[in-house]
């Protein structure tokens, strides 16, 4: 492999991928569809029809993705995993003739919280890499609700879940923006003047949205999305936090 494309397909609807996107999957020569276990079919039958409406060629190849050992220290079990998503890689393109590119289609953005550079760079030889941008799950979630992303001349904290449970309320934040939480972690946060905008499964038929103050729309959310991940087996989801004008 001497070529890697990293694209990126936006949160769920084939409608967000780039024509760069498109023509990048059409001149690829193999491309990688993770699978990632019982009831999540429905993300690798997403990257399926991608590839089809782009009249890709290329050879399709699936993989098995690892789980995570959650009794390792979370750094540990990250590198650990990262470094076995890498190893399939690498077993999968072995096991196949590949003539051109090797594409993987990357949920969001290939450089927004999400670890497929880092795990490219575990790749030996390392490959000359490329990466297509595609729409943010920012960029979704704020459409979705109609509202501006920052407001003005204000700054926005871009955060994950483990953070703000762990240290709370980012110093100096005006609006903090959620990816990656799990735990519904606003709930240790006191919700006196906050605002939130939540989105789940964005762009997809089966999107959900929520928003109001804290107060009231964060125990909607965190019974919205317990529903929806026992329905589906998984659910991507992020949400918009911030502090109403005195």
């Amino acid at each position: 492999m001497r070529d890697l494309w990293l694209i990126g397909i936006g949160t769920g609807s084939p409608d967000h991928v780039t024509r760069e996107g498109l023509r990048a999957l059409s001149e690829a020569g193999l491309i990688l569809v993770p699978r990632k276990g019982p009831g999540k079919d429905d993300l690798a039958e997403l990257r399926l029809r991608i590839i089809e409406e782009a009249g890709a060629t290329a050879r399709v190849v699936p993989f098995d993705m690892p789980v995570r050992d959650e009794s390792l220290p979370y750094q540990t079990r990250v590198a650990r995993w990262h470094d076995e998503i890498a190893a399939r890689w690498q077993d999968a393109i072995a096991g196949a003739e590949v003539d051109g590119p090797v594409a993987l289609l990357v949920w969001g953005d290939p450089g927004l919280y999400d670890s497929t550079l880092r795990i490219a760079e575990r790749l030996s030889p390392a490959p000359r890499l490329r990466v297509v941008p595609g729409v943010t799950a920012l960029q979704a979630l704020t459409s979705a609700h109609a509202i501006p992303f920052n407001t003005v001349n204000g700054a926005v904290t871009v955060t994950t879940g483990r953070r703000l449970r762990d240290h709370g309320w980012p110093e100096g934040a005006e609006s903090v923006v959620v990816m990656l939480d799990g735990e519904c972690s606003f709930q240790g946060l006191a919700p006196e003047g906050l605002h939130l905008w939540w989105g789940a499964y964005l762009g997809m038929e089966n999107q959900l949205l929520d928003a109001g103050p804290l107060a009231e729309a964060g125990p909607r959310v965190v019974e919205a999305r317990a529903k929806a991940r026992a329905a589906h087996g998984w659910i991507m989801d992020t949400y918009l936090l911030r502090r109403e004008a005195p």
